[in-house]
């Protein structure tokens, strides 16, 4: 196995320095998934009998010795949820105390449900936990099972309320944005104390007006006063002439 902890490239960039990737797959099964094609997977083959990769917990023991990494901020997970359902999640929790234990920091994107709560001991003010929020209606809605076995936007807003009220700093993904309407609904609400990242639907069709939506949405953060960040691709239609 190549050392599993990598600096990602491209999008993923904009979310850390560094990454790692737990799993073979994940089985939510979100439409719009990426991951399979990196992967060279057929969304069937990524999305079925989902583990830890061979050898993961060693390999990043590994690394960790033998780089010497501590002080870093690495990102869980990109091809991958460390909390994927119906699955042992074992593996995400040593491989944080792992990270932890070498002095680097864990920064957390899930849409997996409250066994992520379990791991929340192992984190402190120098972590970050975030969910990716994916709220649809209006005239953009895209299939009701658009993530099937991902738990609901209700529960993963709790999980990131629980993460915050530990001590941990919480923060919210709005990416992909699957309906404008509704994601601006969400950020007239969502709580203050959270950072938000918001990032267009890449690699599927959308009728959605992106320079639009854009400017309306960090509109809607500066006046909340928001922490927030605006994804380059998304950024890029913002900029292009009505």
């Amino acid at each position: 196995m190549k050392p599993p902890i990598y600096e990602p490239k491209g999008k993923a960039k904009e979310y850390g320095d560094l990454a790692l990737n737990i799993y073979t797959g994940c089985t939510h099964g979100c439409y719009y998934c990426f991951a399979p094609s990196v992967l060279h997977k057929t969304k069937e083959a990524f999305s079925t009998n989902v583990m830890p990769r061979v050898g993961i917990i060693e390999a990043v023991k590994l690394q960790l010795n033998k780089e010497q990494l501590t002080g870093k901020m690495i990102h869980l997970c990109f091809t991958c949820d460390p909390y994927p359902a119906l699955v042992d999640t074992t593996a995400t929790r040593e491989i944080i105390k792992l990270l932890k234990e070498s002095g680097n920091h864990v920064q957390i994107l899930t849409k997996g449900g409250q066994i992520a709560q379990r791991d929340f001991d192992l984190l402190d003010s120098g972590d970050r936990f975030g969910v990716t929020i994916t709220p649809s209606g209006g005239e953009n809605v895209y299939e009701h099972d658009a993530e099937p076995l991902a738990t609901d936007n209700a529960s993963r807003y709790w999980n990131a309320m629980c993460a915050s009220n530990s001590g941990i700093k919480a923060w919210i993904s709005f990416e992909p944005v699957l309906s404008d309407k509704a994601v601006l609904a969400e950020l007239e609400a969502v709580h203050s104390e959270f950072d938000v990242k918001i990032g267009k639907l890449n690699y599927h069709q959308s009728n959605i007006n992106w320079n639009d939506f854009g400017h309306k949405a960090e509109e809607i953060c500066k006046r909340r006063g928001l922490n927030y960040y605006i994804k380059d691709s998304l950024r890029a239609e913002m900029e292009r002439s009505a």
